[in-house]
């Protein structure tokens, strides 16, 4: 399960890196940007939990803090999505999976607004003010509202990927835990056909700065 799981966030975690970046970030749009690496950090995080998710948020921070074109110090998005990685996997429920949209939501809307204000923190206390002089407010506001129109067709996806993988027979640690797994895996799916809201924001909280 553990191979399942590296593999299946490493291919994730890079495929959403090359389309932040050669894509997203391309767009012009005003304020932040669109940050599908964040929303993937969320995605496996509120499957695998807070522990793998601070993995996974550092790994995924640690790319996007040396991928071009990059012009903040290297560690600052590690912090910054592993705090956010092991936050959002602090909200899976015991039972693994959640029974509504509610909770999912508030996460990536939480998210959005935390990691740009950990990510202007973390740039004051190196003397970098760039999210002030591009404006904090308008940063908060673009980052959530993009993040949020996003979710709803990435994070569901994310999600069920993630519950496939553990209910693989051979990945599975137990009956229990494969069936749970399952049970979650079509909830994901049928949250994301059904077009249930999800959202949240940042590369494009930094890379909008």
């Amino acid at each position: 399960m553990i191979l399942n799981r590296m593999l299946l966030s490493a291919s994730l975690i890079v495929v959403a890196l090359v389309v932040q970046v050669t894509v997203l970030a391309r767009l012009q749009l005003p304020g932040a940007v669109p940050d599908l690496l964040l929303l993937v950090v969320l995605g496996l995080s509120l499957v695998y939990g807070h522990t793998t998710g601070a993995l996974v948020g550092f790994s995924a921070g640690l790319l996007a803090d040396i991928a071009p074109p990059a012009d903040h110090a290297v560690g600052r998005y590690a912090l910054v999505f592993c705090l956010i990685g092991y936050a959002a996997g602090l909200t899976r429920p015991e039972s693994g999976q959640h029974r509504s949209a509610t909770i999912p939501m508030l996460v990536v809307a939480s998210a959005a607004i935390g990691s740009t204000l950990l990510y202007a923190g973390v740039g004051t206390l190196v003397g970098d003010t760039a999210a002030r002089e591009a404006g904090l407010t308008g940063l908060l506001v673009t980052a959530t509202i993009y993040d949020l129109l996003l979710a709803p067709f990435t994070v569901p996806l994310v999600m069920a990927l993630a519950r496939r993988g553990e209910r693989d027979p051979l990945g599975a640690e137990s009956g229990a835990g494969g069936g749970s797994a399952s049970a979650g895996g079509d909830r994901a799916a049928g949250w994301l056909s059904s077009g249930g809201g999800l959202g949240g924001g940042s590369l494009g909280t930094g890379g909008g700065l």
